[in-house]
């Protein structure tokens, strides 16, 4: 089987949202390859040994990569995803060179290209994530979590879900009740019920990242626990829930605070992330404004994490 492989040539602070735009043109999965990572200083954290190639990275800027079947694919959608690239900057993010290239690539080359990125990744001392091709020996009391990169969009190890990863180890509580907002491939919602929740909704307006969610769920035997929908943001959700975790963009984010708080327990937590710090006073303001304090600020490179509670 054949796959066009999409090229764009972006910034770091419009990741998230080229990612969100070739998803919605039928990519089921994006690599990013940020030339920013060839002179960051890592944090050793758990051991961790970095070994990168600048091969493998753009000269400068980030290249963010997808696959799209070619039974959806039209080479017209190379003018209309730069257009819509070119058009973040009315959204205050700035796409950087916005250059969009295609061609043709097997699913050989396709499959290959996912596995030479992916390795386990130890995001906490107890939490790790590790593709379903490795090997990897599970020490005492660690949780690890089984992802296929090669099925959707992300993978866990972006700074915005790693923030999140951390944030809710810290907040859930046994038998808490937790909505996942923007699901993608499921990974907040696998690692939350792994740490102890009740009961897990995971939701998403992409009906592909829904099916790639519930077949994550069920790789990591969590099915019982998560539920995966088709939903818009919180929009018609009646039942309320001790925590409420989405790792969009800070655009959305705005968008749902009022239905965050009318969904959420009086003292429930409403952890956000996918926030760019020039963003994060915005959401900062729009919580204080639906009676929201912030009770915690994770900074991780150019990203935000915000955690509220109820005042």
């Amino acid at each position: 089987m054949q796959w066009a492989e999409v090229e764009v040539l972006t910034t770091s602070e419009a990741t998230e949202a080229v990612s969100a735009i070739l998803e919605r043109y039928g990519a089921n999965g994006v690599m990013i390859e940020d030339s920013g990572d060839l002179t960051r200083e890592f944090v050793d954290r758990y051991g961790e040994i970095y070994g990168l190639n600048p091969a493998d990275y753009p000269e400068s800027g980030v290249r963010v990569k997808a696959y799209v079947a070619l039974e959806v694919w039209r080479e017209e959608m190379v003018g209309q995803i730069e257009a819509e690239i070119k058009g973040l900057s009315e959204m205050e993010l700035d796409p950087g060179a916005a250059k969009v290239t295609a061609r043709i690539a097997d699913e050989e080359e396709w499959a290959d290209e996912w596995k030479k990125y992916y390795h386990p990744v130890q995001v906490t001392e107890r939490l790790t994530i590790k593709p379903t091709w490795e090997e990897y020996e599970t020490r005492e009391g660690e949780i690890v979590i089984e992802l296929d990169p090669g099925m959707a969009f992300g993978t866990g190890t972006h700074p915005t879900t790693t923030l999140c990863l951390r944030t809710l180890e810290g907040v859930i509580q046994p038998n808490d009740t937790i909505v996942d907002v923007g699901c993608g491939t499921g990974i907040l919602s696998i690692a939350c019920a792994k740490m102890g929740a009740d009961s897990v909704l995971a939701l998403d307006l992409d009906p592909v990242a829904v099916q790639v969610a519930q077949e994550n769920i069920e790789l990591n035997r969590v099915q019982d626990t998560v539920t995966v929908r088709a939903n818009d943001l919180l929009k018609g959700v009646d039942e309320t829930y001790d925590v409420v975790v989405a790792n969009i963009l800070a655009e959305i984010i705005l968008l749902m605070v009022g239905d965050a708080k009318r969904v959420l327990k009086p003292d429930g937590t409403f952890i956000t992330s996918g926030i760019i710090k020039d963003k994060a006073d915005l959401v900062r303001a729009e919580l204080d404004a639906h009676g929201f304090r912030v009770v915690d600020t994770i900074i991780e490179e150019d990203w935000v994490a915000l955690v509220a509670k109820l005042a």
